[in-house]
């Protein structure tokens, strides 16, 4: 009765240690998924900063030329 005691402590002390192990191991996932997706995010929002960028310089860019082909027609309407 006595060896079957000790097993049993020896095998309930492994356990415990397994759920332990199991609960800081599912800690470590979940901590790991929330940072990937705050790089995520983060990518994400950088990138659509940069997009927003790129986009504006175009359209600054579009409207300088606009602006730069009008002069000439401006000149001659005023000579004529």
């Amino acid at each position: 009765l006595a060896a079957v005691n000790s097993q049993r402590a020896r095998y309930g002390a492994l356990q415990s240690r397994f759920e332990s192990t199991i609960s800081n191991l599912q800690a470590t996932s979940e901590n790991l998924s929330a940072s990937r997706s705050r790089i995520r995010d983060t990518d994400f929002a950088a990138e659509t900063s940069n997009l927003t960028r790129a986009q504006i310089l175009q359209q600054a860019g579009t409207a300088m030329l606009a602006q730069a082909n009008a002069l000439p027609q401006n000149v001659l309407s005023l000579l004529g």
